[in-house]
């Protein structure tokens, strides 16, 4: 059972407090449950703009050692519903400016486009998008941007000399490779081309050219995957993220019998097996967090305060005088809800397999579509941004069959390859019962023994 969407893991006060702390960059969670624009799907938002036209900038899906600067790309002026019918690969489908570059050579991305502009007629769409709950008093859709993009759409790495960005991913993923600020010298910036508040590096991050520029290697990149925003039951969220852990841990090991083509083609990358233990904590401990949210969140506050309550990191209502004032040293509160990006240090310029996803993504809900959609607000870091995907939905059977035929034959023994103890071990029902086993070791109160005399 979800949380009320009224119920944020921290008020906006608190969010601004973090915000001004934070060191890295960071990956919020659950602060956008209940927002409209959780809707603002690729198939949503064509409907909504109609017969407008949009501005997509096309690039080719070579690997060239080189960034792929806005310069060198292809712009149509195209409807949403062309891009949408483009995107299917349907044959004999009318996709409007599109027909001149085949999907399998090229992506699409409507990048940096203005709500303000795009729903200039529709302004009760901005009220969508709620900042104000970041602590951003005032802002919604009208001070944010609209990036729609196909898979592989991406940005050259760049500095913005302003600020901070807080990004939304409504629909499908967006991959992220930020670099620190003390990193500048190794990305070897430039002005060229030009772009007001924008320093580019460059150097292509994901397909590096290293005789060139050597001193990207002692680049220290943070990669994270951002997922939409909507929100997924949390216990089947334990039972992806163990699934994942068990799958890429066999599967990853050396053996003979383990040259398969095991990874779908959606996926792009095998995470480390640290990585995937990651997340299956953060699984575990937001399943957690919101059983307490539950349980507290509603009993707390008087109905007839009209006061804005505020929060700790567990989602309950603070006291005025649990508050922390600014004399006060503050911790930055990672945990469930605020997750940091670490640098990768086993960040190998030459291969970017490694990022992950999280297991949300391959819920049988998820559009077939590979698109992906994210609103933007700008308040510098370098950045680069590649790989927007969308997971398709998968046919799952458990295996199992009946035989009804009283014959007695031989056992004979096969060999058991890997692919066989998977089929075992993530079986449906296997997976249900390890997630019952941790949630109830990791989460669920025990009930207190009572005080027995000693003997």
């Amino acid at each position: 059972m979800a949380a009320p969407d009224s119920i944020k893991p921290f008020s906006p006060e608190e969010t601004q407090k973090i915000l001004h702390h934070l060191q890295q960059p960071a990956v919020f969670m659950d602060m956008t449950r209940g927002w409209p624009v959780l809707h603002w799907t690729a198939e949503h938002l064509s409907g909504c703009l109609g017969d407008k036209l949009v501005r997509f900038r096309l690039g080719r899906k070579d690997e060239t050692n080189t960034p792929l600067f806005e310069t060198q790309c292809s712009y149509v002026e195209a409807k949403l519903a062309d891009f949408l019918s483009w995107t299917r690969d349907q044959a004999g489908t009318d996709v409007g400016p599109f027909f001149k570059y085949p999907k399998s050579e090229y992506w699409a991305y409507a990048d940096y486009k203005y709500i303000a502009v795009l729903f200039q007629d529709q302004p009760s769409m901005f009220e969508d998008i709620k900042w104000s709950e970041f602590g951003y008093e005032g802002r919604n859709g009208r001070e944010s941007t609209l990036w729609i993009g196909t898979e592989g759409a991406n940005t050259p790495c760049h500095l913005d000399s302003y600020g901070c960005n807080l990004v939304l991913q409504v629909q499908g993923r967006k991959r992220w490779h930020l670099f620190p600020p003390e990193d500048t010298v190794n990305l070897y910036p430039t002005r060229i081309p030009y772009e007001e508040s924008s320093v580019f590096s460059q150097v292509d991050v994901l397909h590096p050219d290293l005789r060139r520029f050597p001193e990207f290697q002692g680049a220290r990149a943070h990669v994270v995957t951002l997922q939409p925003g909507q929100e997924v039951d949390d216990m089947a969220r334990v039972s992806e993220a163990v699934t994942k852990a068990v799958v890429c841990a066999l599967k990853s090991a050396p053996s003979d019998d383990n040259s398969d083509n095991w990874l779908n083609p959606t996926e792009e990358g095998v995470a480390s097996h640290n990585e995937n233990m990651q997340y299956v904590n953060l699984a575990v401990g937001a399943f957690a967090q919101r059983q307490r949210g539950l349980c507290h969140g509603k009993l707390t506050q008087d109905p007839r305060d009209t006061h804005p309550v505020k929060r700790d990191s567990r989602g309950q209502i603070r006291k005025n005088s649990d508050l922390v004032t600014d004399s006060v040293p503050f911790s930055v509160p990672f945990g469930p809800h605020l997750t940091p990006v670490r640098c990768q240090q086993d960040y190998s310029p030459g291969t970017r397999g490694t990022t992950t996803k999280d297991p949300e993504a391959s819920s049988d809900t998820a559009p077939k579509t590979k698109l992906a959609s994210a609103v933007r607000v700008h308040q510098g870091k370098y950045e680069c941004i590649h790989g927007l995907t969308q997971c398709k939905p998968c046919d799952c059977a458990d295996g199992t069959s009946e035989n009804s035929s009283v014959d007695y034959e031989e056992p004979v023994h096969t060999v058991i390859t890997t692919n066989d103890l998977l089929d075992c071990l993530v079986h449906p029902d296997i997976i249900a019962c390890v997630t019952k086993l941790l949630l109830e070791r990791h989460t669920y109160n025990k009930p207190q023994e009572e005080d027995k005399p000693l003997i």
